[in-house]
């Protein structure tokens, strides 16, 4: 059988056994190849990127992915071992360069593997531009014989990279300061020793070399119990904050100084703040999950925000079409305008320890004038009419103002909330928040009753 279950709405992933192949990625190369040409007629002879990640099957599903790709006569360019930021960079920084694909699972644990698929101006390809397309050419496993094929070379983009970020970031102003990051075996060796050789920076690194079985924790800073070790470590050799990484290298966990965790929303309000020093005045997008205090200090601060839908193929089209300059998913990931509307864990850390070095403030200190209300967390409920559900909510609170952005979201004077559908399972999510916590918690009990019914 075809699983076309593993074809989602921003990517193509799933378990390398029983639903990935060789032969589905050489299929994946043909179908995104003929996608391309079809689709985007000033292609031309532009290359296409291929990386790929640590993971044990990223080097034979690589080379299957290159093969369809030369054999529908696209010359690739191979840009070896790499984390999905410097990925993005080279599909977006170079002209020559028309489209990519990554192979990599992202944070999903080691029996999973995929393919993240990207155009040449950093917009994924996702459930509303092409990916039932190449999902349907896959399937159907017809390809014309070509009396040509493609070439293929390597190259590569470190260096470029990194004198990209570093002219972003007034790095003469960073201050000695000491640091733990946890890459979790994942990706983040591929670019954060040596962007940390240029600074004044103190570092130890937990888990640094790439292991694609994840011997010591899964590598996803969303999950807290995946930052138990990176917690201990910052205290017990005083750090000024701790930084963790997922398995590509695209999402951002923060430790404090004390060791607790820095809860999502401040992480992309922080990033924010930091953003809008060096670009003022900018239009800057928060993730609808988000806490108000990220609106609320970027708006005190001179920004014009926006919500945004969740998942990064939205955001990053969103971005692109109202001129958002930095845009913060409560999923870890942030997106840099001055990056091609794409992610950079390591311009992250930049901005993270400029902050540090220009406050003169602690991580805790910092977080603490944030922690104004008082936030669920995101729940999850298995459900079967979830349509049924959104429309009994819709009436119950129907004096409330409503957003249709992605789900519902309901807007009260003093609390909020959003209940949005996954996109690949039974699943309604629901986040809420007040500014006080006993309303909260009655808020929450109302809602929950009401989607449990």
């Amino acid at each position: 059988m075809f699983p076309k279950q593993v074809f989602k709405a921003y990517d193509i992933r799933g378990l390398v056994e029983g639903e990935l192949s060789e032969d589905l990625a050489y299929r994946i190369g043909r179908a995104y190849g003929v996608f391309l040409r079809e689709r985007y007629e000033n292609l031309g002879r532009k290359k296409v990127v291929v990386g790929q990640d640590m993971r044990k099957s990223s080097p034979k599903f690589s080379s299957e992915v290159i093969r369809g790709l030369n054999d529908e006569y696209l010359n690739v360019v191979d840009i070896g071992l790499v984390s999905t930021p410097l990925f993005n960079f080279a599909c977006t920084h170079y002209s020559e360069y028309g489209a990519g694909i990554m192979i990599t699972a992202s944070h999903n644990p080691a029996e999973y593997n995929g393919f993240k698929m990207t155009l040449g101006d950093g917009t994924p390809v996702g459930r509303d531009n092409g990916m039932s397309i190449i999902r349907d050419l896959a399937e159907k496993n017809e390809w014309a014989v070509a009396d040509k094929v493609g070439i293929l070379e390597k190259k590569e983009v470190l260096q470029d990279y990194l004198d990209k970020i570093l002219s972003l970031v007034k790095v003469e102003n960073i201050k000695p300061l000491k640091i733990v990051i946890d890459a979790g075996n994942g990706m983040a060796k591929a670019t954060f020793p040596e962007l940390l050789k240029k600074l004044p920076i103190q570092v130890e690194y937990l888990f640094l070399e790439p292991d694609g079985t994840f011997p010591n924790h899964e590598a996803n800073p969303l999950k807290v119990e995946t930052l138990k070790a990176l917690q201990k470590r910052v205290v017990e050799i005083g750090a000024d904050f701790g930084f963790a990484l997922d398995g590509d290298a695209d999402r951002v966990g923060l430790v404090d100084e004390k060791g607790e965790v820095v809860e999502a929303s401040f992480v992309g309000a922080l990033m924010g703040l930091e953003v809008l020093r060096s670009n003022p005045g900018s239009y800057m997008l928060y993730d609808l999950r988000s806490s108000k205090v990220v609106r609320d200090v970027w708006e005190q601060n001179g920004a014009r925000t926006g919500m945004c839908p969740v998942g990064h193929a939205m955001i990053k089209k969103m971005m692109k079409e109202v001129g958002a300059f930095f845009a913060s998913e409560l999923s870890l990931h942030l997106y840099f305008g001055d990056m091609h509307d794409v992610e950079s864990t390591d311009l992250a850390l930049l901005y993270f320890l400029s902050l540090i070095s220009r406050t003169g403030k602690t991580m805790s200190e910092l977080t603490a004038p944030l922690k104004k209300y008082f936030h669920s967390g995101e729940i999850n409920f298995h459900v079967n009419n979830k349509d049924e559900i959104l429309a009994k909510l819709k009436e119950k609170f129907n004096d409330a103002k409503v957003i249709e952005l992605d789900g519902l979201s309901f807007e009260y004077p003093t609390w909020w909330f959003n209940v949005r559908g996954s996109n690949t399972e039974p699943v309604l999510r629901l986040n809420l928040e007040s500014n006080v916590k006993s309303e909260m918690e009655e808020k929450l009990a109302e809602v929950k009753k009401i989607i449990g019914e």
